[in-house]
């Protein structure tokens, strides 16, 4: 076993199994395959719809959004807050409910409320039917990225999780390029059963959401101990300094390119490259980190990206300047996300179920309160130069998540270095082995990925 890799050499929650082994005779990395073609693209898919869910207020708001329900710069921004008030307070609760059912149902189940929720806001007719939609859509998705987190956690090693977690959360960076062109698309629907364009964005978006809840029930596989197909086989100020930025980015990218002086349909077509792009780079450092094993320097190195990406927003006078901004700021800030969940997740560990999905939950849950600040800092008066919003985003590039990654990897290394030299034997001493292995991650044998 080699020591950066901890003394965990297969994932939580796999047990022996008394049923036939139906992978019998197939290669490591035939099983492997197996496993991801099973997980990774249908749940990368899940979270595509609902980042695009959660986001696309942003493209139907230089669609008309605002003007048509009569609200001011001020109630716009309150219906962006609301999502994350009640998707932050219910995320620490939702692996909790995910393990006590199954993830077949559980995911399911939230899947369809959120559709339903996205439906209904294309249906309403005033600032206070648009507040409700919102609350509820935060609250039905606040189970999916936590849950999923918390669930391929379970299915893979520290040095495979993080490739893994990148391929899912790049669905939220190409939620952002779809976005942009469904919604081009969706706003030639203008007038269209007497619904206008920003209307018909939700209500489309809603029912496909829908049909992939129902989808879900069976594309979606259970924990490993369940799944029939096999074998037996501190860290939250960090996720703050990338989540603030993250919801700034995707709820207000369509807004700042229209506000460099480009039409409607343009700004939404102009948003896709940033986010194509930021997408690559997010499987790209997952895959870098995996083998590393250095996730704070990739983060360290990604968020000096997004500084200087909204350093230039922040000082060029030219819209050309500018808009290449926007490729750095988003090649600084999604790597990050993912990187930090499983940064988070190869460093906690111990024999109750609950600790690593809880852990997931309150650090996701505490990042996304930052979508509370994200939804305020672009105010319609600040146009078009937005220098408090990219302002904030670039302190919480720097403080938060460059300065706390810096910070972190320096104490882990820190720690691993007095566990090898024995300093923290004592903490075992007159153990027996199982009382040991109850430590998780604070007995001296685990070295922390760092």
């Amino acid at each position: 076993m080699e020591e950066e890799e901890g003394y965990l050499e297969k994932p939580l929650h796999v047990h022996a199994s008394l049923v036939e082994d139906p992978d019998e005779g197939l290669s490591e990395e035939e099983k492997a395959s197996i496993i991801y073609l099973r997980l990774i693209p249908w749940l990368s898919l899940l979270y595509l719809a609902a980042f695009l869910d959660r986001t696309n207020v942003g493209n139907a708001k230089i669609e008309g959004l605002q003007k048509a329900l009569d609200m001011t710069n001020n109630q716009y921004n309150a219906t962006l807050t609301i999502f994350f008030v009640s998707y932050s307070i219910f995320e620490p609760l939702t692996n909790v409910l995910l393990k006590r059912t199954k993830p077949s149902i559980f995911i399911s189940a939230i899947i369809i409320l959120w559709g339903i929720c996205m439906t209904t806001m294309g249906l309403v007719h005033n600032f206070s039917g648009l507040m409700a939609a919102r609350w509820f859509l935060g609250l039905a998705e606040a189970g999916l990225f936590p849950g999923v987190s918390y669930y391929l956690s379970c299915w893979y090693k520290r040095s495979e999780f993080g490739v893994r977690m990148a391929i899912f959360f790049s669905a939220a960076a190409l939620a952002g390029s779809f976005g942009g062109l469904l919604a081009a698309a969706i706003s030639k629907m203008n007038n269209v059963g007497g619904k206008a364009g920003w209307s018909w964005i939700f209500i489309l978006e809603g029912l496909a959401t829908i049909i992939l809840g129902v989808l879900s029930f069976w594309l979606v596989v259970d924990f490993p101990d369940n799944a029939t197909f096999l074998s037996e086989l501190d860290r939250a100020i960090i996720y703050m300094g990338a989540d603030g930025p993250l919801y700034a980015f995707s709820l207000f990218l369509p807004t700042i390119i229209s506000e460099l002086g480009y039409s409607s349909i343009k700004a939404q077509l102009l948003s896709v490259p940033p986010y194509a792009v930021a997408a690559i780079l997010t499987v790209a450092i997952g895959y870098i980190a995996d083998r590393t094993r250095a996730r704070g320097l990739c983060n360290i190195i990604v968020s000096l990206l997004g500084a200087i990406g909204f350093s230039m927003l922040l000082g060029a006078k030219t819209a050309g300047t500018r808009y290449a901004g926007t490729f750095l700021g988003a090649m600084g800030i999604y790597p990050c996300i993912s990187n930090t969940i499983s940064w988070t997740s190869n460093n906690v560990e111990g024999e109750c179920v609950y600790k690593r999905g809880v852990t997931l939950g309150i650090m996701i849950g505490w990042g996304n309160l930052n979508g509370i600040v994200s939804s305020n800092i672009y105010r319609g008066q600040d146009a078009p130069i937005n220098y408090p919003g990219h302002g904030t985003v670039l302190s919480y590039l720097v403080i938060f998540l460059l300065c706390g990654s810096v910070l972190q990897t320096i104490l882990l290394r820190r720690e691993n270095n007095k566990r090898r030299r024995g300093e923290r034997d004592y903490l075992v001493e007159g153990l027996s082995p199982s009382e040991i292995k109850d430590l998780g991650d604070m007995q001296p044998g685990f070295i922390y990925t760092t």
